[in-house]
């Protein structure tokens, strides 16, 4: 028979920090790190404030295991901040190419030159002033500076926010402003006297290994004694879900632009999706969100005509064949993308544009590239058959 807890709803109290400082629980936290938690990531064991931030900035909305071999890539090429700050931005986003969300990419490209300028090459220790950095918000400034420097500071992630909705049972939305705003009190008041570093990880460690989204190991956590969601049956409802909406699909038509051995690329504005990357040329006008959408004669004119004249500044279509259709996820919407092949018959030499650029097959590996758009001129030039049926 569980132990009944006594719930501790988000908005009881008229105080809003009253009761809710309680040192058990970062001792509960911090001897349970100590003797469970991770030690042996690339980016622990370390005061180097320039790894720890590269870190923090990868592991945003992204798993550890995938973070890893990108993190330890990054350091192989940009070793400290100077040398990220001085690089091209095209080198930059072609290491994170793959790793996706690519604002942190160019965010973290900024922050470095801004630390070289403003800051002399050291991240300053303060998290306000961190926050202010580009790319680092009030809980990634608490962690750099809670692991670079000891400072006291509360983080506020997402491994967080679901421990703190279990534990303390929150009623509502961790990501809605009021509960936000009631979380971030509770995490300053809880913060240890001393221990942050091992608290703070330990936080975090419990969010990715036992108090997981699904399936966590609530009998091995520290701090199933104290958890509203277990002694009220209630893990499986907690954190309250973020309200579904309707996802937006979108349709694009993309060209895969060949000439021998070679492939035209478009870069991409700064902002928007896979913004500043390398990418096809889209076929602006044509979404083909059905299956029919060519199949009249005079559609399948319109779409030659458009396509050539796309084509004509390059050179004159050989062939057009389409290739296999994919679709990406991205935070806001879902992108169905029908790619073609066109095949240039004679190639205009002195086409080349300011945004577009000529791309050796041997060099695609190291493509600054959306990551669907460069498995699949991987594909193609492999030989992979890639054309629908």
């Amino acid at each position: 028979m569980k132990r009944v807890v006594r719930q501790d709803p988000i908005d009881a109290a008229p105080d809003p920090v009253a009761g809710m400082a309680d040192p058990s629980f970062s001792t509960d936290v911090i001897t349970w790190q100590k003797m469970h938690g991770r030690h042996s990531l690339p980016w622990q064991n370390t005061h180097d404030a320039y790894r720890i931030w590269l870190s923090e900035i990868m592991l945003q909305q992204t798993q550890v295991a995938a973070v890893i071999p990108y993190y330890e890539k990054f350091l192989r090429r940009f070793p400290n901040v100077e040398a990220l700050a001085a690089a091209p931005s095209e080198e930059v986003m072609a290491h994170w190419s793959g790793l996706g969300y690519y604002t942190r990419a160019r965010n973290l490209h900024r922050c470095a030159q801004q630390v070289v300028a403003l800051h002399g090459g050291a991240f300053p220790a303060d998290p306000d002033v961190l926050a202010e950095l580009p790319g680092i918000g009030r809980s990634t400034a608490a962690a750099i500076s809670a692991f670079a420097y000891g400072t006291r500071a509360a983080i506020m992630d997402g491994n967080v926010k679901r421990v703190f909705a279990r534990v303390f049972g929150v009623p509502t939305y961790p990501g809605e402003r009021k509960t936000e705003e009631r979380l971030w009190q509770r995490a300053v008041a809880l913060l240890p006297a001393t221990g942050v570093q091992s608290y703070t990880q330990g936080l975090m460690d419990l969010g990715a290994t036992l108090c997981t989204r699904s399936n966590p190991a609530c009998p091995r956590c520290p701090l199933a004694p104290r958890c509203v969601a277990l002694a009220t049956d209630r893990v499986d409802e907690l954190p309250v879900r973020k309200p579904k909406k309707t996802v937006p699909q979108k349709h694009a038509v993309m060209l895969v632009i060949t000439d021998g051995d070679q492939v035209l690329l478009h870069q991409r504005p700064d902002h928007g999706i896979w913004g500043g990357l390398l990418s096809l040329p889209e076929l602006a006008g044509f979404t083909l969100a059905a299956p029919e959408a060519l199949d009249t004669p005079a559609a399948q004119q319109a779409f030659q005509d458009r396509v050539a004249q796309l084509i004509a500044p390059f050179g004159s279509v050989q062939s057009c064949a389409r290739l296999q259709p994919f679709s990406h996820g991205f935070t806001h919407f879902k992108l169905h993308v029908t790619p073609y092949q066109v095949t240039l018959d004679r190639r205009i030499a002195s086409a080349e544009q300011s945004r577009q650029i000529w791309w050796d097959a041997h060099r695609m590996t190291d493509a600054p590239l959306p990551a669907p758009i460069k498995k699949l001129l991987l594909a193609l030039f492999s030989k992979d058959s890639l054309f629908a049926a």
